[in-house]
């Protein structure tokens, strides 16, 4: 089995960016894989892959205290298995400041995943990680855009 890592490090603290990343409602601002996304009453997310359109659930399960997060991702609600992982470590741990973290994002590869998919999650998740340092550090979120590209009031 293949795992793969990617990180950056955010100025925001890892309170912040925990919350964000613990949201299921959010996941369509970051996540290729879940893409226009609807949350059940139990928050099991069902969204699409942005990449070839093929479903995918997942259910987050958060560790506050640890700041880990698991992703139990799967094609449906009944074969979920916990994939992918993030930790946040905050900034003071490695010698930085209280308002910056280190995100990590740790991914499984399945035996049945093609070496072209396994290179898309990759590709993906390094991406990902930046397009979440971006949203967090500029309180952005493209959801809200007009076709103008101008940015919606509520």
């Amino acid at each position: 089995m293949n795992t793969d890592t990617a990180s950056v490090t955010i100025e925001r603290s890892a309170e912040a960016v925990f919350k964000f990343m613990s949201d299921p409602n959010k996941m369509d601002l970051w996540s290729f894989g879940t893409w226009r996304i609807s949350v059940d009453d139990d928050g099991l997310v069902h969204g699409r892959s942005i990449f070839d359109g093929s479903i995918a659930c997942v259910r987050i399960e958060s560790n506050a205290q640890n700041r880990l997060i698991d992703y139990w991702v799967g094609a449906n609600s009944e074969n979920l298995a916990p994939r992918i992982f993030v930790r946040i470590t905050p900034g003071e741990v490695t010698g930085s400041s209280t308002l910056n973290c280190i995100l990590s994002m740790v991914s499984f590869r399945t035996e049945a995943m093609s070496d072209d998919r396994w290179h898309r999650l990759l590709t993906a998740h390094a991406f990902e990680v930046q397009l979440i340092k971006s949203l967090l550090e500029n309180d952005f979120d493209h959801r809200e855009m007009t076709s103008s590209g101008t940015t919606q009031t509520s």
